[in-house]
């Protein structure tokens, strides 16, 4: 909260007491960067938002270097937070990258999955029904370590090849990732092209195929401005994970109409004013994110951080 008491709390009734704030910014944030983010500030990056009280912060990916070069330092980034006081999940993209996650002592790990085929083929050079097959020994091998999977699904409300993505068809891959074993599924509105009423129907639609609210969370992208509203829709429906990015960074490198991530600094911002709990100190991250934009050279979109560091001048 601000030293003006604002914003002022006004709880609304049908909403969760606590959310848990899944932390995207070090690794869906910054793998679209087109210049070559040190490891050193990653690392202090990760630190700082820990140090903000976020208690879960996606560290990196262990896919092939030639895919995502930004992220082609993650056996150097790991051992260099391992005494951060957060989980760490880390995206692994097949087998080869949950060994090496393994190897390190992760112990949270992600799979990214699509609702489409064109997605699929484009981020995963795979049918969607190939890239599950490729997905089930992995999750299987994990489960088998006693690790935590998150099962990312992409393209849950729109796609850009495919246009309108029938809700079924997201229920059929959200069911699959399900039955692998996945301990959570994070529902992707990659491009940006949900509304509320679109968020409350898949939600409900996914409850009726068998896959409870809890083990829900919700990643949305401010293409239309709609972010924050469909985060509203989803935790009136139950969801209490939500995934956003510090700062706003972020995009998708396989899905050019994708613009940034719901940032963590506005979810806060709503979430302190309902009165609903994060344990995420708001100056704190918005310092961090100020800081992360001058390694970056560039102004954060964040419209909260904005509007507090211009207070601050």
């Amino acid at each position: 909260m601000t030293a003006d008491a604002l914003p002022m709390v006004v709880p609304a009734q049908e909403l969760p007491a606590r959310v848990r704030i899944h932390e995207v910014g070090a690794r869906d944030g910054l793998q679209n960067e087109k210049a070559t983010v040190p490891t050193g500030v990653k690392a202090e990056f990760i630190r700082r938002l820990a140090g903000a009280g976020l208690t879960t912060i996606e560290a990196t990916s262990f896919v092939h270097p030639k895919w995502v070069p930004q992220l082609a330092d993650a056996e150097q980034l790991y051992p260099l937070i391992g005494d951060v006081a957060a989980d760490l999940p880390v995206l692994v993209p097949n087998q080869r990258g949950l060994d090496r996650a393994l190897a390190l002592g992760a112990r949270r790990v992600a799979v990214f999955a699509s609702a489409t085929e064109s997605f699929a083929k484009a981020n995963l050079n795979r049918t969607l029904d190939e890239s599950l097959a490729v997905f089930e020994p992995v999750v299987r091998q994990a489960k088998d370590a006693g690790v935590h999977v998150r099962g990312y699904v992409s393209m849950c409300f729109g796609d850009p090849w495919e246009g309108a993505v029938p809700p079924d068809q997201v229920a059929r891959v959200c069911t699959a990732l399900r039955d692998m074993g996945c301990d959570e599924l994070s529902l992707g509105d990659t491009i940006g092209v949900a509304t509320p009423g679109h968020v409350r129907h898949l939600l409900t639609l996914l409850n009726d195929r068998g896959v409870p609210t809890p083990v829900l969370g919700v990643h949305f992208h401010d293409t239309y401005g709609q972010a924050l509203a469909n985060t509203l829709a989803a935790l009136q429906h139950g969801v209490t994970t939500v995934d956003a990015s510090a700062g706003g960074l972020g995009g998708c490198p396989y899905a050019k109409s994708a613009t940034g991530n719901l940032a963590t600094e506005d979810l806060v911002w709503m979430l302190d004013g309902l009165g609903v709990e994060t344990g995420v100190d708001l100056g704190r991250l918005t310092a961090t994110s100020v800081w992360m934009a001058e390694q970056l050279g560039r102004p954060s979109p964040s419209r909260t951080v904005r509007a507090l560091s211009h207070k601050d001048q």
